[in-house]
């Protein structure tokens, strides 16, 4: 999820550059933003060795 947004980002800000008629850029940003803080915040949540949402493990 992680590299997942930071792609998304990274398209976003370029793409406009490549095809100047590319007018969802800006959505590939926020959704790279998102994605990049969700895949943060469950990455450092799965580190504390805790159970989260009443399950210890994802399979």
């Amino acid at each position: 999820m992680i590299i997942l947004g930071i792609v998304l980002i990274v398209l976003g800000l370029i793409l406009p550059a490549l095809v100047p008629t590319f007018a969802f850029a800006h959505l590939l940003v926020v959704v790279g933003v998102i994605l990049l803080i969700v895949g943060i915040v469950l990455a450092l949540v799965g580190r504390t060795g805790r159970a989260v949402g009443g399950r210890r493990h994802y399979y």
